[in-house]
């Protein structure tokens, strides 16, 4: 099977290797946005660490579990969002208020959607995490 959207592969695989109830996974192949990700939801603590490995390829992340996701995936496609419009997409993407993690692409990096909300700035929704 080709992967066309690596962000999707990615995030597909964490949701499957946690519903059978591995305690590792490898996402290939590595990059920025991902590592940006899988930062957020350490941060968030969904997992309980990665590491990136130069394979001499395009790199790979080692990812360890630790159960706590529910679900995850990307937004696509991904939507614009205001300082204030963070709720209407909590409301599409998360089963209940306050519970789980909108990611979002804003100037200032990527970051949760709590850290944008009290930062007061906008982005674009990228992932969901609960």
């Amino acid at each position: 099977m080709v992967g066309k959207d690596p962000l999707a592969d990615a995030l597909s695989g964490l949701d499957n290797a946690e519903s059978v109830g591995h305690l590792e996974y490898t996402v290939e192949p590595a990059s920025n946005t991902i590592g940006s990700i899988l930062e957020v939801f350490y941060d968030r603590g969904y997992i309980d660490g990665f590491e990136f490995v130069d394979d001499g390829r395009g790199g790979k992340f080692e990812v360890e579990l630790k159960g706590a996701i529910n679900e995850c995936g990307p937004v696509k496609p991904r939507y614009s969002v205001g300082a204030d419009g963070y709720e209407q997409w909590e409301k599409r993407y998360l089963p209940a208020r306050d519970y789980g993690t909108l990611v979002v692409t804003t100037s200032h990096g990527i970051m949760s959607h709590y850290e944008a909300r009290e930062a007061g700035i906008g982005g674009q929704v990228i992932a969901y995490v609960y």
